[in-house]
């Protein structure tokens, strides 16, 4: 059984999947807010180990892709960014618990994959 907050982060993740490219995913920006790292902490951890993520696991959005999904909310969550954001797909995701080992990253590794599980089985 969870408890209440687990509850609740579980609908915030939940939220933050989301469908590009017929794929569900989360944004890099959201993903490293869950772990507590920043965006470009994420990102060079991905960096440094490319063979853990080919192109079905983590892909960067297109300007039109980005410029749509940013339209989808009245203010944007993201901020400014200099370069387009990645999303990761759920493979992807469980993937980042290979580069970034911690005690947080592990919790919230399985607390996602979690959410991913309900997601697709409300979406049935």
């Amino acid at each position: 059984m969870h408890d209440k907050n687990q509850i609740i982060k579980l609908d915030r993740i939940r939220n933050d999947i989301l469908t590009i490219r017929d794929v569900q995913v989360i944004i890099d920006s959201d993903l490293a807010e869950m772990y507590g790292v920043s965006t470009s902490r994420l990102n060079e951890q991905v960096k440094r180990n490319k063979e853990r993520f080919p192109e079905d696991f983590l892909f960067q959005l297109s300007k039109q892709e980005w410029d749509i999904l940013k339209s989808q909310f009245a203010t944007s969550r993201w901020g400014g960014r200099r370069k387009l954001p990645y999303v990761f797909t759920e493979q992807g995701i469980a993937s980042l618990s290979g580069v970034l080992n911690s005690e947080t990253a592990i919790n919230v590794n399985i607390t996602i994959m979690r959410a991913f599980v309900q997601k697709r089985s409300k979406n049935k």
